[in-house]
């Protein structure tokens, strides 16, 4: 029988061997017109995508010279706005006083990316709407069957299912994957990063 690590890693070399490279290449090519529109990148994510969020900002920030910014980097706004107002609001109120317009760009994380009809993840939900009633770009990097987020996204990365009992780590794990092939791909890449920049 075989370990649970071989396993695991074997369906996560699946995973990677099925992602569709034209739509990680169409991300690449949508959030550079961005940048080089002038307009803002905004990372949204919750639970363990709220921690690629930010890891993600720097990223984008420092090799790519994004303008870009995650909503759950200030967690007193963040919890005013869920105490005060509730949680389906917390980005889209965010967004709001930033003054998400068009030009701006929304890049969500989420294993599921969304589901109004389930009230899963509203907050996301409610964020995409806000992005197409103000004409800002939507991408996304999610699992399942993409939910709103991929239904509603100028450009979208699906991470297929290998298990379903293991949906969730394997998409977040591999979003990591894809965000840092992103901020290494010719398209964005400005500065290299630290290590490489010593050889």
């Amino acid at each position: 029988m075989d370990s649970f690590t071989k396993t695991y890693l074997d369906e996560s070399v699946q995973l990677l061997q099925r992602l569709d490279h034209a739509s990680v290449e169409a991300l690449a090519a949508g959030l550079a017109a961005t940048r080089d529109g002038g307009g803002r990148l905004f990372i949204l994510g919750v639970g363990g995508s709220a921690g690629h969020a930010g890891h993600a900002v720097n990223d984008f920030r420092k090799l790519c010279g994004f303008e870009a910014y995650a909503p759950t980097d200030n967690v007193s706004e963040l919890t005013a706005r869920t105490n005060d107002e509730g949680w389906d609001t917390t980005f889209s109120g965010w967004l709001r006083g930033s003054r998400l317009c068009e030009g701006d760009a929304l890049l969500v994380f989420s294993v599921g990316g969304g589901d109004r009809e389930r009230n899963i993840s509203a907050n996301l939900v409610r964020a995409v709407e806000l992005a197409r009633e103000v004409r800002a770009s939507v991408f996304g990097i999610v699992g399942r069957d993409g939910g709103f987020t991929r239904r509603h996204a100028d450009a979208c990365v699906l991470i297929p299912m290998a298990h379903a009992g293991r949906t969730t780590p394997h998409t977040e794990g591999l979003c990591a994957v894809i965000w840092h092939l992103l901020v290494s791909h010719p398209t964005l890449q400005l500065r290299a990063t630290k290590w490489e920049s010593m050889t």
